[in-house]
């Protein structure tokens, strides 16, 4: 393979620290990756990323210079199975040769191939669901350790000898500053969410969220369950202008035909034309394992014990971070979120972090959701009000809770009993939908949103907070939220 026209050309046989350039991998518009050999050891195998400089300019060489910062950031901070790991980094010292000379190498360990190099128009790729899943590992641990990944797509996500998936080019990460974090404009058209541009740019870059990736994760989803793309267009430019219009509800979603239909949900979720309707990436790491009949799904109206206990492995995957974060504990993995030794039932609190982490609307969190529930049925999930046409552990009315379900599931009314799997994640989905609206009103915004529940955002708004009528219930979610926040 010639290397004409590559970001880096680097001759095979040339040395840089202990290794020994070989035969190169794959280029990128500011990146090229070669096997790299440990000089004396036949075995010893790595890929050596250079990034370019001699043929850059300066603003072009501080761009070059802060992916690689973000990258070795990324790598110091976070070790995971399904992260590809740093050896180490170099700095090319060849005054002679200006176009190496200064370059940073980054030797990391050697993979077979990226999934890109796997995707066929139109064909599935063998073991999907499997390597969907694992995408999910990697995505859930760099998310709950505070980090997002901001260019995920089949080309970053290397598959080793083994057959196992690692996350991978690490240049566009960000770590969450508060709610978000902030990214150079720059990403695949294909895999960017279509909010990204809408997104005022500051010195700092785009603001950008975990559900920027989760985006990304279902668009490659769709690749590898189909071989195609979720919005089918002849260009780059095409494909970002129909998914623009999906998420400005200008056209429908349109899968693939070949879609699997157990997966569609999964997919369509990912790719909510809201942000914060969007699932975690814990949240669907566990419904990937179920797709592939790696964790039995629950039953119907039953607890979630099972599911809870299983979930709650998954998340502990996912949150077990590097060096400089905090993990919960083994015993009680969501201790961050939710005090431990409360009154909230075990089987709900995995539940519980999932709806009050569903996005990042100031006032919402886990602690909320479970003080609403308790104030609402003291998480009684077979509660049926029938004069007050309320049901289940959130009292949702059928009518009003069907517009708070997945978007597969909002052409039907649910019929009582409403269990807590359908319940619970849609008060999430209820406050990142009515949270925005409250946005100027004064007071709490989590109480804020409780009493728009129990009430409505118009009743909230127009009273310029919450009504004398809605008070004591509010004071009821105050006290339980208090009593649950870690």
């Amino acid at each position: 393979m010639g290397t004409e026209g590559w970001a880096v050309s680097v001759p095979r046989g040339y040395r840089v620290g202990d290794w020994q350039v070989g035969r190169p991998i794959a280029t990128g518009s500011w990146a090229s990756v070669y096997e790299g050999r440990r000089e004396g050891e036949d075995t010893a195998r790595s890929a050596l990323k250079f990034l370019a400089t001699g043929t850059v300019t300066r603003r072009q060489l501080r761009h070059l210079q802060d992916m690689a910062q973000r990258e070795i950031r990324l790598h110091r901070s976070l070790q995971h199975p399904r992260l590809i790991r740093l050896r180490e980094t170099l700095v090319v010292d060849d005054a002679e040769n200006p176009e190496l000379d200064g370059a940073c190498v980054l030797v990391m360990d050697q993979a077979e191939r990226s999934l890109a190099d796997l995707i066929r128009k139109g064909t599935p790729v063998p073991g999907a669901q499997r390597l969907i899943a694992e995408i999910c590992e990697g995505l859930a641990h760099m998310h709950a350790a505070g980090w997002v990944h901001g260019d995920l797509k089949p080309n970053n996500v290397l598959m080793m000898a083994d057959g196992s998936v690692r996350l991978a080019d690490f240049g566009l990460t960000t770590e969450i500053d508060g709610t978000h974090g902030y990214l150079p404009p720059a990403g695949s058209a294909d895999h960017v969410p279509p909010e990204r541009w809408g997104e005022p740019l500051s010195e700092r870059g785009y603001a950008v969220w975990t559900s920027a990736d989760i985006w990304a994760l279902g668009v490659t989803a769709c690749q590898l369950l189909t071989g195609h793309l979720p919005f089918d267009a002849p260009t780059a430019r095409a494909r970002y202008v129909a998914a623009t219009e999906y998420a400005e509800g200008e056209r429908p979603l349109t899968l693939p035909a070949s879609l699997p239909e157990a997966w569609r949900s999964w997919v369509s979720d990912c790719l909510a034309p809201n942000p914060r309707s969007r699932p975690g990436a814990g949240r669907q790491l566990y419904r990937a394992r179920m797709l592939a009949g790696e964790v039995e799904a629950p039953p119907r109206r039953t607890h979630w014990r099972t599911a809870g206990a299983t979930l709650m492995a998954f998340l502990v995957l996912g949150a077990v971070s590097g060096a400089g974060t905090v993990a919960p504990s083994l015993a009680d993995p969501f201790g961050r979120w939710l005090r431990t030794g409360s009154d909230i039932p075990p089987e709900y609190r995995a539940l519980i972090v999932e709806a009050g982490t569903r996005c990042d609307e100031p006032g919402l969190s886990p602690a909320l959701i479970a003080g609403m529930l308790k104030t609402e049925s003291d998480f009684d999930p077979n509660l049926s009000d029938v004069a007050k046409d309320e049901y289940g552990i959130a009292r949702w009315t059928p009518s009003v809770l069907r517009y708070y379900l997945p978007p597969e599931h909002q052409d039907v009314v649910p019929t009582p009993p409403l269990s807590p799997e359908v319940s619970i994640p849609a008060v999430g989905r209820y406050l990142c939908v009515r949270l925005p609206l409250l946005a100027g009103v004064p007071g709490d915004p989590g109480l804020l949103g409780a009493a728009a529940f129990r009430s409505s955002d118009d009743v909230i708004r127009e009273a310029m907070g919450v009504p004398a009528r809605f008070r004591a219930y509010v004071e009821r979610v105050r006290t339980h939220r208090a009593a649950y926040e870690p």
